[in-house]
Order: structure tokens, then sequence, then C-alpha cells
């Protein structure tokens, strides 16, 4: 958050007319908090109450909701100083700061796990193995996720402070000033942990395409259909971000013109990249399996059974009552006539 907080603070000029996205971002933001919450939990509550945890898809997925969650707990934080100014003090800067990166690093090293777990299951099946390894190996892989992103972003927090801005009145938490040590540590940081990662997960799902369209295992199709959907998602949300910050430590628009283009399609960017929160259980929903879970989890299933019910109950009591009816006047014709 670092690159991103200098961005915020020392970037705009005020007095190039332009459109007001701190406003708009600080309610968006509240949105997508409510929405990220929600969903997520849902996801949770039908993966623990329906799926099997220990099948290796579904730990990386409860891992991806919970890292979304911890990202999602920065966004009232983000809001309230897209509204106004940050007002929460130092150390709610350096923890929030910790947070987000967790959840956004976290997030890459889990689908980047995922997705290698995808080509070693589908491309490489013919590897050595059995499931309680593959178990041992993805419970090991997530641990790892989070003490990396953790140690990483206590590396980014730390860095971090509240500082005033006398052009802006206010108070904001942003990193140390550029220099040559910051923008060499930026770059490695966003090579490692998106470029790198979006290469492995390039090459990787090449071979699992094309091994997959030359198979007829349609369960198998279905598997890869859903992971490649969450991992194009979290490549179309946070790479023109990544891209962006990357092109904003060594370029410096000149002029009103060139400031509202750039600055626009910086908030259009970090706005996409903050909307992935919520977008893993809506794309994860895609399974059918899934939906059915969702609907008896919301009784849905439950009242429609009853409803099944109830009709084919009535609709036997019609019948019988036609029979009644019918078989009454058959005997009232049988009847001699005096």
């Amino acid at each position: 958050m670092n690159n991103q907080s200098e961005f915020d603070s020392g970037f705009g000029e005020h007095d190039c007319g332009l459109f007001d996205f701190q406003t708009f971002s600080g309610v968006f933001y509240i949105l997508l908090f409510i929405i990220s919450v929600t969903v997520n939990i849902i996801l949770l509550c039908v993966l623990i109450a329906y799926e099997n945890l220990t099948n290796v898809t579904n730990l990386f997925v409860v891992n991806l909701a919970c890292s979304d969650l911890v990202f999602t707990v920065t966004l009232p934080f983000y809001a309230a100083d897209q509204l106004h100014h940050w007002v929460f003090g130092d150390f709610a800067c350096k923890f929030m700061t910790a947070t987000y990166f967790v959840g956004t690093y976290s997030s890459v090293i889990l689908l980047t796990a995922m997705t290698v777990d995808r080509f070693i299951t589908v491309v490489l099946h013919n590897w050595p193995s059995n499931h309680g390894r593959r178990q041992r190996c993805a419970m090991g892989t997530c641990a790892a996720a989070w003490v990396i992103s953790i140690a990483a972003a206590i590396s980014d927090a730390i860095k971090v402070k509240v500082e005033t801005n006398q052009g802006l009145n206010g108070f904001f938490c942003v990193g140390p000033s550029n220099s040559s040590v910051v923008n060499v540590g930026y770059y490695l940081q966003v090579s490692l942990l998106f470029f790198l990662p979006f290469a492995i997960i390039v090459f990787c799902y090449s071979a699992i395409l094309k091994t997959v369209l030359q198979a007829s295992n349609r369960k198998r199709q279905r598997t890869v259909v859903v992971v490649l959907c969450i991992v194009t998602a979290f490549l179309i949300c946070w790479g023109p971000y990544n891209i962006l910050l990357f092109i904003a430590t060594f370029y410096i628009p000149i002029g009103c013109y060139l400031t509202n283009r750039f600055e626009t399609a910086y908030n259009i960017c970090r706005i996409l990249a903050y909307s992935h929160c919520c977008m893993n259980p809506l794309l994860y929903m895609l399974s059918q399996k899934l939906r059915r879970h969702l609907l008896k989890l919301l009784h849905c299933e439950n009242a429609r059974q009853k409803n099944r019910e109830r009709s084919t109950v009535q609709s036997t009591s019609v019948i019988q009552n036609v029979a009644f009816i019918a078989q009454n006047s058959a005997v009232m014709l049988e009847l001699p006539s005096k």
C-alpha cells in the first residue's frame, strides 16, 4: 500500500478539474465491503456444511475465501480515508497496510499453487502420487502462503507512517519517499509476487487446456473451467492495477490533460482490483453442485420439496374425490327405477 498511498496523497492536482473519484471510491468501498463479507461467508458456510474439506481444490478455495475476507477488512478504513482523510493514527496505518498486503499476497500465492496442482493432476497425471500426499502438500502450501504473506506484509508495514500534506490539509498513510532503494525493492516485489506467478499460471494453463481439449472426462473439464475462471478473474482485476503502479514509479504526467487521464486510469484500475475480493464466491457458484448446496443452506430446496409434496397430496385428494363421485354416480345409475 506504500506506493499506492504516495500516489493518492501526492499525485492529484486539484486545480485541474478532476472528477471526484475519492467520494465515488469511498462509497464504492463500503458497498464492496458489504457484498464481499456476505458472499465469502456464505461460500465458507456452504463448503464447511456440505463439502469435503480434505478435497485439495476445496482446501484452496476455503483459504482463498479467508484471504478475500482479510483483504475486505481494510475497505472501511480506506473508504473513510477517501471520504475524509486518515484519522485512525499511526498504528492503524501500519496494521491496515499489513492486512492489505497479507490479503493480496496470499491470494497470488494460493492461486498459483491451485494452478500448479491442476497442472500436476491433469497434465502430469502419470506421476506416482496418492491422495494423502497431495493433500499434505496442499496443506503445507496453504500454510507457507500465509507465512510468506505475513512476513512480506510486515516488511511493507514497517515502512509506512502517517504524514500531513500541506496542499491537501489532512493526514495520510504513506510510505517512504521515492528513492532508488525503494524503487528496486518495489520492482522485485511486483516481479516476484505478480509477474512471476502470472508467467507460471499462463504456462500451466496452456498445457492444461491442451490436455483437457483432448480428453473426454467432463468432470475434470468442469473443475478446470471453474479454476480457470477464478484465475482469469484475478489477472483481469489485479493485472492493470499492478502494471499502472509499476509505470507510476518512473512516469510523472505533466499538465492537466495527462494528469487527468493518468489519474482516471489509476482510479478505475484500483476500483477494479479491489472488487476482486467478491469475485471468487460468485465464480465458484458456477458449479452446479455448489448451487444445490446453496439452495439447501438457504432452505429453498426444502421449501420446494414441501411444495412438491403438498401438490402431490392435493392432486391425490382431487383424484380420489373424482373417483369417489364417479363411483357414486355409477351406483345411482345402477339403481332400479320404480
